[in-house]
């Protein structure tokens, strides 16, 4: 980090977690961010021993948890779709990363833009945990086999986590999202998937929230979800 100094203001408070860059540029117009005692400006360079402060009443942001239901698109609906905001029912957020059509399970939503990188961004490195059905039996070696990493395409995956539920059901635990990584996974080692869930995001569960049902994050559920993503 040292030796990125010195930095843009607006990319120093994106990175301490305060704002996105746009946002940054909008306190600065309103001189709502002080530099060494001074209003900064637009394209303001700060060194990493400079004293740096955003006045003004702090931004309040929503954090939903949604159980997306199968056959709904997470974004940009086409032909008759239905997108995941319009399932959910909610306006003024977007949602966190994808979760194709074919899959439901757990979705963040959410108004933070801070958000988006800190959790898909690949030098972050978060769970997402999945339930998976398979359309036949699972074969031998296959718990061994997914969790050493898988070639896709030229691709090899990161080490993760499966835990065998029965003869044609498991669990998988990733720390990254390619696209569409579990299916091509699993098809690289000749298993069609019949059901794919997703039941975790880090410390956000899936338990309890029927099918197009969401709830708010609060509490110590949502303090240590931002805590784990440097935003707290």
């Amino acid at each position: 980090m040292a030796n990125e100094y010195p930095m843009r203001i607006n990319k120093f408070l994106a990175h301490k977690g305060l704002s996105t860059r746009k946002e940054a540029d909008v306190l600065i117009a309103k001189g709502l961010v002080i530099i060494n005692g001074k209003k900064a400006v637009l394209g303001q360079k700060v060194a990493e021993t400079d004293s740096v402060e955003v006045r003004g009443k702090k931004r309040t942001y929503r954090y939903i948890a949604f159980n997306k239901p199968e056959g709904v698109v997470t974004h940009t609906p086409q032909f008759g779709e239905k997108s995941a905001l319009e399932s959910a029912n909610l306006s003024g957020v977007f949602p966190v990363g994808r979760l194709d059509k074919r899959s439901s399970g757990l979705l963040i939503l959410t108004d933070d833009a801070r958000v988006t990188d800190r959790l898909l961004n690949p030098k972050f490195v978060h769970e997402k945990e999945y339930r998976v059905a398979a359309r036949e039996k699972l074969p031998s070696h296959f718990t061994e086999r997914l969790e050493r990493g898988v070639n896709i395409e030229g691709y090899k995956t990161r080490e993760c986590k499966v835990a065998i539920q029965s003869e044609k059901t498991f669990t998988i635990t990733l720390t990254e999202g390619k696209k569409h990584q579990i299916r091509r996974m699993c098809s690289a080692l000749g298993v069609d998937i019949a059901s794919l869930e997703r039941i975790r995001i880090m410390n956000i569960k899936l338990a309890g929230l029927k099918v197009r049902e969401h709830r708010e994050l609060t509490g110590a559920e949502l303090a240590e979800f931002l805590r784990a993503l440097g935003l707290s």
